[in-house]
């Protein structure tokens, strides 16, 4: 199986396509300017203490107040206070090797006994704000790398113990002994087997480096709330940073967008890995090397004149695959619903069940296909929470329990924590997944390409003539001599085939393209986007730059209340 991963990096935003044998499986999409990610670490404000939940909310500078159950605490909770007071009270002088390590605090106890209301405390985001409830934090911060995993105030050395070999992991567990410093816990990942003590070494520096970092944050951090008090900030819609553009509660952010996707996703089967960005092909490729040493080289710069996910096909997969209705399998199809609590997923088998005589047959083959189909759903999409299947009623319990072992299997490359229950007597089958962000979710279904939503239409007749106008105007009125226009690829076929006006308005021999060409400068391209509605556009300048805001309201289009607008 070949792997490969494309990475699409926009203006406002960062998309990662994983595709297996060209196929996709794993789509991941950040905001480039999204705040309150997980892995970032706060100097947060204890708000409310909730017996009732067992919980604390904290305010982040978040426009929700975060929430800290009990169990998130850690048991080095009491260390951690223990150096935050201190650090809080001598400053620069004080280091976390110096901390007393307190007694862990029970697994099952009272949050009101260790927090109240005003409290400082250090936390990380450990899920993301879903719909209405606000981030997800733990008071147990961790520092992840590819094969180590950093906790603070604790002193210790953990082994996975999915490493097999027992010699293996004595021989980890001595070598990270002879390396770690105090007062830091250092757990060994099933990645770290057979990796020599030198990598282990410079990746826990990096590691070490990152903790120190995020303890030098403490001497300018101001939690939100005191923050405001000060003037420092603007409210939790909008906390003012700090010198270095952070704000002033942030304590330690996870690495660029990028980085922090490709962490997760990357894996060593991988074969190639596209980027689209020259600057971000350096930094993925020394990540690479990083993590993976001696594989920098998978990584190549994408400079195709497409897009680069219209080039590997992703669009078009994309624009297939999500959507309320997904078709998978001669006919047979999955109708995917999300609600507040769950998702839920019905099987149909479509025209499959047409003329057939084995009906148990039949339901056995399109539940097995919607089993795999279903597992690439959820990785794709990034279902979290509780997901309920209704497959196609099998009468044979062998049949079932077919099933449910197929599901497993499907989903063993799936990184998320899950777990499986077997069929019910309804035929119905219960999954609990990992859910650390929101589920992905892409809106297939596009503008009306000819009244764009307003019930009012131009004459399609005249969008061309729209296009030239803006043409004219960017080259004669702003003197941009290079610019692309991005339209949908019938639009591009269009420009480029259809013969434009000649001598005395009668019809030339040239294209759209040659004739603006000739008019308006050698640097006009046109370039097909599968993204782009029938008639809509995008103007680039060479470097890519939007150039919509060069243009007069008029020459764009006409708006939606003119008189010379027509009734759709």
């Amino acid at each position: 199986m070949k792997s490969q991963l494309v990475i699409d990096v926009r203006p406002k935003e960062v998309l990662i396509a994983v595709l297996e044998d060209r196929r996709l499986v794993e789509l991941r999409r950040e905001k480039q300017n999204i705040s309150f990610s997980v892995g970032d670490i706060y100097l947060g404000t204890v708000k409310k203490v909730m017996p009732g939940l067992n919980a604390a909310f904290v305010d982040i500078g978040h426009q929700r107040q975060a929430f800290l159950h009990y169990r998130d605490l850690g048991s080095s909770f009491l260390t951690a206070q223990s150096f935050l007071s201190a650090q809080r009270k001598y400053g620069k002088s004080f280091s976390p090797e110096r901390v007393k390590l307190e007694k862990p605090i029970p697994k099952t106890g009272d949050i009101a006994d260790q927090l109240k209301a005003g409290d400082e405390v250090m936390v990380q985001i450990t899920k993301e704000a879903i719909s209405t409830k606000g981030p997800r934090l733990s008071a147990e911060l961790s520092f992840a790398g590819r094969y180590l995993v950093l906790i603070p105030f604790a002193d210790k050395v953990s082994v996975s113990q999915k490493i097999g070999s027992k010699a293996e992991r004595n021989r980890l567990k001595q070598l990270v002994l002879s390396i770690k410093p105090k007062n830091v816990t250092v757990i060994v990942r099933t990645s770290a087997e057979g990796v020599k003590v030198a990598e282990l070494d410079h990746e826990l520096r990096s590691l070490i480096k990152k903790w120190d970092s995020t303890v030098a944050s403490l001497n300018t951090a101001v939690p939100p709330s005191n923050s405001r008090k000060k003037g420092q900030g603007n409210g939790r819609n909008n906390p003012s940073p700090s010198s270095d553009g952070k704000p002033w509660q942030m304590l330690h952010e996870e690495t660029n967008r990028v980085i922090s996707l490709l962490r997760d996703t990357y894996d060593s089967s991988l074969k190639e890995v596209y980027v689209n960005d020259q600057s971000m092909v350096r930094e993925v490729t020394d990540y690479v090397d990083l993590i993976d040493p001696g594989k920098g080289d998978i990584v190549r710069f994408y400079d195709g004149r497409n897009p680069i996910f219209d080039h590997f096909d992703i669009t078009r997969q994309v624009k297939h695959l999500f959507g309320k209705i997904v078709t998978y399998r001669q006919g047979a199809y999955l109708y995917i619903e999300q609600t507040e609590a769950m998702h839920v997923i019905d099987v149909n088998s479509g025209n499959r069940a047409r003329g057939s005589s084995q009906q148990e047959d039949t339901a056995v083959d399109v539940n097995l296909s919607a089993a795999e189909e279903i597992a690439r759903q959820m990785r794709l999409r990034d279902l979290g929470g509780i997901i309920v299947i209704d497959f196609i009623d099998m009468a044979e319990a062998a049949n079932r329990q077919k099933l449910y072992e197929h599901m497993i299997q499907c989903m063993t490359n799936d990184r998320a924590k899950h777990t499986v229950l077997p069929l019910t007597k309804f035929g119905l089958m219960q999954i609990t997944r990992q859910r650390v962000r929101q589920a992905m979710i892409v809106e297939t279904q596009e503008t009306c390409p000819t009244c764009l939503g307003t019930s009012k239409v131009q004459p399609t007749l005249f969008f061309t003539d729209k296009l030239e106008q803006m043409i004219k105007q960017l080259t004669q009125e702003e003197g941009i001599r290079t610019l692309t226009l991005h339209v949908h690829p019938y639009v591009a076929a269009y420009i480029r085939n259809r013969q434009g006006k000649g001598f005395l308005g009668l019809m030339g021999t040239k294209s759209l393209l040659s004739t603006w060409r000739t008019s308006y400068g050698k640097g006009i391209d046109v370039l097909p986007d599968q993204s782009i509605g029938m008639i809509d556009y995008e103007l680039t300048d060479a470097e890519g730059n939007d150039l919509s805001h060069f243009l007069d309201e008029d020459v764009k289009g006409l708006d939606p209340e003119d008189e010379e607008a027509t009734e759709d």
